[in-house]
């Protein structure tokens, strides 16, 4: 993605990063003390409103986002309906969007730095290793739209790829031919991790230009086929009744919040570069909900479009290129695909996990290990599966790890705004006996309120997943589960300040960047 050109374009010079940790008395020599987790200087600060609305409207561009859109028409919403969802869900996740990236644009911090004052300095790793391996997961699922878009190429020239024998257990629900194309992509993957992030400059920089050409091609397609946007749009909702619909909106609106939950943690890794609060405000507000709604938008009319084209509805694009009938048009657009996934892939779903699976034991596991730990995870989750219809897609992976990321997003925003008014103790976040230590490195409160908001939830994912019986669970417990995040956030983040309401608070002036507000 291009935010890792911009964050390679606004690194720190060694120098600077020290000279503000002096002047923060910092503790360079501490453990919890490195060159990038060192705060940004002010003149380093160098992010405007319109950085901030770039690096949303690219993320934005990308296949799991026209997947989201189509998953929604497929499911039985109508057009308005899914652009709807789409916008009230992204409108939803920029409140903590906003919130979370306050403290990175106020202190220059990133995501791990800022969440030890909450889950204390040992303790932080917790949050960090949640938001990881979501991240392994969207590394298979991408991972997985490479690999199909080569098979999907692959079996135009040799046909007997889609006819060889059966090797995998029916229940593992992968096919021979599309199985070798992924783990061939798995490997190239491997390999640019092998090669160092820098091999990807470039394809990051073709992808920038292809995902919005090839988007505006397909739509202009969709409308020339389906003889006009008129007939597209009048396609009906498939729910016969309000109970029908309202049953798959909410889990749906989950979805469509828990899509960027990730971001909305670890989104102080990038406003820490902000010239102010209002630049991380604003780009964000002109970047997120606009631009996701725009590019679903294409999703939704392609989508519907098959509809009246081939008689049913097809949500995956690349199940819908593989239609068409020029061999060459494929080939050019399925590659084109897998080279964007790649460099969408290392970029995004690569570089923060490995990272943070390398701050687990510095001395052993550096960032190419990190990197293989994410693609063997990656596999291990079975993203076919994830991916194989709208219901696992939304109700299974989107759904389900936002259940694990609202309760962490709700105690942080209680810790900092709430709790600590957003004053932090510069010194004491890198050290490793200031107030930050709590408990041998843990907040206690923080992991109770955390299991607190995870628990609820628990039930109707284990339905969902068909562990346990449907029947086997009060319906009112297991429907919690539609509302995971929503519940997760509220939950872990009352409970948190009820924890910590007779501690006391100890903040100290100290040199720290000139004070922002926010708008």
């Amino acid at each position: 993605m291009p935010e890792l050109t911009q964050y390679q374009k606004t690194r720190n010079s060694k120098s600077e990063i020290m000279q503000l940790a002096t002047e923060a008395n910092v503790d360079e020599s501490s453990a919890l003390y490195s060159e990038d987790l060192a705060p940004i200087p002010m003149s380093k600060r160098t992010w405007t409103t319109w950085n901030y609305a770039a690096l949303w409207i690219s993320m934005s561009l990308c296949i799991p986002t026209y997947m989201m859109a189509s998953s929604l028409i497929q499911g039985g919403m109508n057009w308005w309906q899914a652009i709807f969802t789409i916008f009230l869900g992204n409108t939803i996740v920029l409140i903590p969007m906003v919130l979370n990236g306050h403290a990175g644009a106020q202190y220059g911090i990133p995501f791990p730095v800022l969440v030890r004052s909450s889950f204390g300095t040992s303790g932080a790793n917790i949050p960090a290793m949640l938001r990881a391996i979501v991240a392994c997961g969207w590394f298979g699922i991408q991972t997985w739209i490479g690999g199909f878009s080569i098979y999907q190429m692959l079996r135009l020239w040799i046909p007997s790829l889609e006819t060889l024998p059966q090797v995998f257990p029916v229940s593992f629900g992968l096919q021979t031919g599309p199985a070798i194309c992924f783990f061939l992509f798995w490997m190239l993957n491997m390999y640019v991790v092998y090669l160092g992030v820098e091999s990807i400059r470039k394809l990051l920089v073709f992808k920038a230009f292809f995902l919005p050409v090839a988007a505006l091609a397909l739509l202009w397609w969709a409308i020339s086929a389906g003889n006009g946007l008129g007939p597209i749009l009048k396609q009906p909702a498939k729910f016969a009744t309000s109970a029908e619909f309202f049953a798959f909106f909410f889990p749906a609106l989950t979805g469509m919040v828990g899509f960027w939950a990730t971001l909305s943690l670890n989104i102080p890794d990038f406003t820490r570069y902000a010239t102010s609060q209002q630049a991380q405000v604003r780009g964000q507000i002109i970047g997120l909900p606009p631009a996701m709604t725009l590019f679903s938008f294409i999703g939704v009319v392609v989508t519907s479009a098959t509809t009246i084209i081939y008689g049913t509805t097809i949500w995956d694009p690349l199940v819908l290129a593989g239609k068409f009938d020029s061999k060459l048009l494929v080939s050019i657009a399925m590659i084109a695909v897998a080279i964007s996934t790649l460099a969408t892939n290392i970029a995004a779903n690569i570089v923060s996990p490995a990272n943070d699976f390398a701050n687990l034991a510095p001395s052993k596991i550096d960032f190419r290990k990190g990197g293989y730990i994410t693609g063997i995870i990656g596999i291990l989750i079975f993203p076919w599966k994830l991916i194989a219809d709208p219901t696992g897609f939304i109700f299974t992976w989107l759904v389900g790890y936002s259940s694990l990321l609202g309760p962490v997003g709700g105690i942080m925003i209680a810790d900092y705004f709430f709790l600590r008014k957003q004053q932090l103790v510069l010194t004491d976040l890198y050290s490793e006996s200031g107030i930050y230590r709590f408990k041998n490195g843990f907040n206690p409160a923080a992991i109770i309120a955390l299991l607190a908001g995870i628990l609820p939830n628990i039930p109707g994912f284990l339905t969902t997943i068909q562990v346990i019986p449907a029947d086997s669970v009060p319906g009112w417990i297991s429907h919690l589960y539609n509302y995971a995040w929503f519940v997760g956030f509220l939950v872990s983040g009352i409970v948190y300040l009820g924890l910590m309401r007779n501690v006391p608070m100890r903040i100290e002036q100290q040199q720290k960047p000139e004070k922002l507000t926010f708008l």
